[in-house]
């Protein structure tokens, strides 16, 4: 995570020092400086360009950790770990193993891809994963 955040932060520096410098040569510009004030503006163009590389590297990871913490408390709420390591009460419904969470997890992205694509697409391999739905 520093690494995106250093990353990040120099990227920053180096737009707002690009930013600065086009800035500067245009104020100064004259007819024979055009090419300067060319040079400036295609390096500010680059450094922008980092910029929003970095930004998106940085967003990417902080959704990945997101969906990560939300999955882990996710698979640890269904099986029961949380109510007993901190004290909370237990809902009364029996706790989901880890494996069936995967299973109903890769059954709801079989059935958005279904959707997505139209009937008939996902079905298949959707009754083939799960012998007791299919029965149903």
């Amino acid at each position: 995570m520093d690494n995106i955040v250093d990353s990040l932060n120099i990227a920053y520096q180096e737009f707002i020092g690009a930013a600065a410098t086009l800035l500067e040569t245009k104020e100064s510009s004259a007819a024979q400086q055009a090419a300067a004030t060319g040079a400036a503006l295609e390096s500010f163009k680059q450094q922008w360009e980092l910029f929003i590389v970095a930004c998106d590297q940085a967003e990417e990871f902080v959704a990945s950790t997101k969906q990560r913490i939300g999955s882990e408390c996710l698979v640890d709420e269904s099986t029961g770990s949380m109510a007993g390591e901190s004290g909370q009460q237990s809902t009364g419904l029996p706790p989901i193993s880890a494996v069936r969470l995967e299973q109903i997890s890769k059954a709801l992205r079989w059935l958005v891809i279904e959707l997505q694509h139209g009937p008939g697409t996902a079905s298949a391999a959707f009754d083939a994963g799960f012998p007791e739905d299919a029965a149903q």
